[in-house]
């Protein structure tokens, strides 16, 4: 995973490679602040070579949880899958958080 924080358009961006898996596989549940990537893949694949039956097996399941900031609310984060790369765009800062400046009248 990596994490790229964009501060001019205050957004952080989450890029998983996940090679190999389409994005029914993938699952992105957000819980108490908590956005939580995971999957599993099952791949099998099988073919003659020389004369010889070669059979590759691949099975797997991951998980990785980020903890947002506060504020962040589930509808603005987004998700997008291509190529096996899946990226994830969040806020890096809630509208309520970002610092104001106060006038003194």
């Amino acid at each position: 995973m990596d994490l790229h924080e964009d501060i001019k358009q205050n957004a952080v961006t989450a890029t998983f490679e996940l090679p190999g898996m389409r994005k029914e596989d993938v699952n992105i549940d957000f819980n108490n602040g908590r956005l939580t990537v995971s999957g599993e893949t099952k791949q099998s694949t099988e073919r003659d070579e020389s004369g010889y039956a070669v059979r590759e097996r691949r099975y797997g399941r991951f998980s990785r949880t980020l903890q947002l900031p506060n504020g962040v609310k589930p509808e603005e984060v987004k998700a997008s899958m291509e190529n096996g790369v899946l990226t994830v765009t969040f806020p890096r800062a809630s509208a309520e958080q970002t610092p104001r400046r106060i006038a003194v009248s």
